[in-house]
């Protein structure tokens, strides 16, 4: 101990020596340590860190499998099945998200609502902070409403006051009892079920007659809690036999479809696993980067201090004891790294959780917590080690005669080969990151300039919630949605309006089953063809900017009286009436069981998204459109409501305001929600392909600076060490422009094979984020020359001034030196 203490005062008193080189070479790893503890606090909280509930390993995530859908929503009744049947799990629950109106507690109040099994919060772990949870008996229709409110409501609306238990909630025309009070805090990051609730209630009351169709999915999930010594595989095969079992006694819904389980954990963040993996690989290559830079500075100062070491040699000291002495050094400039990297890191995480798409589940629990604390120790003592080992092994082996001879003058040949391998790992390893960057940037400016089929400048959508005294019968509901649109249309700077329903391009999806008439019926439902369904008045084609093909689309006279029909985008035409004028046909619309007539033919709009994996993709891309006034009265229940869009003529977000109060003046408890311009729509669809586009393009500019600093140094140092050589060149008629080229040679050599490496490299890397690209090879090989020209072109940059200072070296100067 008394030797450590001995050493680490020695690299203090030797760091403060040379100031210049503590704070570039501390600066330098709080770069790369600081990155990388940002991008790790990132993927800690989103893959590491356990979910905040009791046995965590225990929660199991359930969807159907279709043959459309790897992971679908379940039917309700399915899942009753699932329930009784199954004899792995302790408890399973359903789980689905809707948007409610909370009237006469204040002003008219668009809620978030969560419809829950009895046993949600139970499986959870999730305690109310007062009152009770569900009961069996209350998750089943017709037995008296009751609710659970989440702690941010019971603040916002009733001052977190006891009281509320007991009180009557007027939710979308219905008493609900409060129960039970959820806390404020609680989430779950499930598919569907995204943001914190503001009410709760039982999944059973839902009172919608499709929801109790085997056939039909309404967006709703289920997790479990598997049995104390059940483990995934056997949970699997049991609900496999009972998948089995329900498509042969249901083989018109259940046909053909499989139940899919996953731990809790991986079905949250299965989707973003891969590019957070990608991005902690490319952050790992900036951290590199820096230590292999400060390994060259470290082998610089080993110049100037190579007398030193070969007096301590000669006084008995041992090579191990030297390396000690070095490597103790090295890990204090890496923890001073490391705490400036730190103070970084926390502010980088903050600006990383600001580019963070929504999407991203669990993005609440990013943070600098112990976990990344003691990752940022590791990483800095690894740096130490790791950038200080080679500079050690290479100095603490002087030839003492020679060393003590030259007093320091000049520097080994051996010595200048270790530097310029260095140099030669940064630029690969930098070109590896600008090539990253450079494919993901490329990708997105063609993903960027893809039709999406409809045009979003200008359009605004939003969501209205009409009051439950307008629906009472579907004629009042019906003419509540016509009163809407024409409120709408009389509000200054909207061109076009249209209420809509089912599907919305990027936003929502609908798919309902059907088959041409001209066709024979498939033997069961659940072998019908699939296709997207909007249903939407006369003027959303004009509002969307969606190009009609042929026929014509809906006009005011396709209403619930006249008889019906539909029209078909161009996807849809092609696939199921090739060859031939679907116009006139009809087709047979399951679920919502209509017969209509083809009328018309738009064009294919992009529904899936820009993306990846966008529409192009997707297994459904048939596309219909449906009159909302010709929707059956059976499906016309609760409180009318619809999504408009509206196209406007100056800014979408400068109208909210006046379509608020347009609604609302047809009924003071109408609510306007989750407006939004389309371009911004547009733009989420693109959102994680941008934030990986941004992080890597910051660590490919940090690579290219800490690689163009390397470079710099490495060549101002050998022109240093050979100043004398240089003065006697040009002494013995050695021309300037002659010592010019000797230089930018010498550093351009180290440049091109460190990009010559780098492109081997990046051919084999890049191959791992071509599921991250669009419309372009993860071996594009524009992108690979450009980034090899600018690699070139800015090592060419820094080598030009050390190489212009030895051009100017005075001979009577040079020839006098040392």
């Amino acid at each position: 101990m008394g030797t450590l203490l001995q050493d680490i005062r020695y690299a203090i008193r030797m760091l403060a020596k040379n100031p210049g080189f503590t704070i570039i070479a501390v600066l330098t790893l709080a770069l790369g340590i600081g990155a990388n503890t940002a991008i790790f606090s990132v993927v800690s909280g989103v893959l590491l860190r356990p979910l905040p509930y009791p046995e965590p390993n225990k929660l199991i995530a359930l969807s159907e499998k279709t043959a459309n859908f790897e992971s679908s929503s379940i039917s309700y009744p399915n899942f009753l099945d699932w329930q009784r049947q199954n004899t792995s799990f302790s408890a399973m629950a359903a789980y689905r998200q809707d948007d409610y109106s909370l009237t006469g507690s204040g002003e008219t109040e668009r809620v978030r609502v969560g419809m829950v099994s009895h046993e949600f919060f139970e499986i959870l772990g999730v305690h109310p902070v007062h009152g009770r949870l569900f009961t069996v008996e209350e998750d089943r229709l017709g037995t008296a409403k009751v609710a659970l409110i989440g702690g941010g409501l019971w603040q916002r609306k009733f001052g977190s006051s006891p009281d509320v238990l007991g009180k009557t909630l007027n939710v979308n025309g219905d008493g609900y009892t409060v129960v039970g009070i959820i806390p404020r805090n609680f989430r779950l990051d499930g598919v569907n079920f995204d943001e914190i609730k503001d009410i709760y209630i039982p999944i059973g009351q839902y009172a919608d007659p499709l929801f109790q169709q085997r056939d039909v999915h309404e967006g709703m999930r289920a997790i479990a809690r598997l049995k104390p010594g059940a483990t995934l595989a056997a949970a699997r095969a049991d609900m496999d036999r009972i998948a089995s079992d329900l498509a042969a006694a249901y083989p018109d819904a259940d046909k053909g479809a499989g139940i899919r389980i996953s731990f809790l954990r991986d079905s949250i963040v299965q989707e973003v696993k891969p590019f957070l993996l990608i991005l902690l690989g490319a952050v790992g290559f900036v951290l590199l980067i820096a230590c292999v830079n400060v390994a060259n500075l470290q082998l610089s100062r080993a110049t100037t201090r190579a007398r030193e070491f070969a007096i301590r040699a000669a006084l008995g000291a041992t090579q191990s004891r030297v390396i000690r002495q070095l490597l103790t050094e090295s890990i204090l400039l890496a923890l001073a790294g490391g705490a400036l990297g730190l103070c970084l890191a926390a502010w980088g995480t903050q600006a990383a959780i600001r580019l963070i798409p929504e999407t991203l589940p669990r993005s609440q629990d990013i943070g600098i917590d112990g976990r990344v604390l003691i990752f940022t120790l590791v990483a800095s003592v690894a740096a130490g080690i790791l950038f200080g080992l080679a500079p050690a092994l290479r100095t603490s082996q002087p030839n003492l005669q020679d060393t003590l001879r030259e007093s320091g003058r000049g520097g080994s040949g051996t010595r200048h080969r270790a530097q310029g391998t260095f140099v030669a790992i940064e630029m690969a390893m930098a070109l590896v990151l600008l090539v990253g960057a450079g494919l993901m940037i490329r990708s997105l400016v063609d993903l960027w300039n893809v039709q999406p089929g409809f045009n979003p400048q200008g359009v605004l959508t939003f969501g209205v919630a009409m009051s439950p005294s307008l629906g009472s019968t579907p004629a009042s509901s019906r003419a509540a949605i016509r009163s809407l649109e024409e409120q709408l249309k009389g509000v200054p700077g909207i061109e076009a309006v249209a209420p809509t329903t089912g599907a919305l391009p990027m936003y929502g999806d609908d798919e309902l089953p059907f088959w041409p008439e001209d066709l024979p019926r498939p033997a069961h439902e659940s072998e019908l063809h699939q296709s997207l369904f909007y249903l939407t008045q006369p003027g959303y084609l004009r509002t969307m900017g969606i190009s009609l093909r042929s026929g014509r689309f809906f006009n005011a006279d396709d209403n619930e009286n006249s008889p019906q029909v539909i029209v078909i985008d161009e996807s849809f035409a092609r696939e199921y009436f090739p060859n031939q004028d679907p116009i006139g046909k009809r087709i047979h619309v399951g679920i919502v069981e209509m017969d209509p007539q083809i009328v018309g033919i738009v064009g294919h709009v992009k529904h899936w998204g820009l993306g990846l994996d966008g529409d192009a993709k997707h297994p459904i891309r048939a596309q219909a459109y449906l009159p909302l006034m010709q929707l059956p009265d059976r499906l016309w229940t609760g409180a009318p409501g619809a999504e408009v869009v509206a196209r406007t003529k100056g800014s979408p977000a400068a109208l909210v305001p006046a379509v608020r109060d347009a609604v609302r003046n047809l009924n003071a408890e109408n609510v306007v929600y989750d407006a939004k311009p389309m371009e911004e729509i547009v733009g989420e669809s693109l959102a994680g392909q941008r934030f990986s586009m941004i992080l890597l393009s910051v660590f490919a500019v940090i690579a290219l600076l800490l690689s163009s600093i390397g470079i710099y140094g490495v060549l101002s140092y050998v022109v240093a060490q050979r100043t004398r050589e240089i003065g006697i060149r040009i002494a013995l008629g050695a021309q300037r422009s002659t010592v010019l080229r000797l230089m930018l040679g010498e550093g351009m050599r180290m440049a091109v094979v460190g990009v010559a490496i780098g492109v081997a490299l990046a051919l084999v890397l890049t191959r791992l984020m071509a599921s991250q690209l669009y419309a372009i090879s993860a071996t594009d090989p524009l992108t690979f020359t450009g980034v090899a020209i600018i690699l070139v072109g800015v090592a060419l940059f820094a080598c030009y001034i050390p190489a212009r200072r030895a051009m100017r070296v005075d001979p009577m100067v040079a020839l006098r030196y040392e």
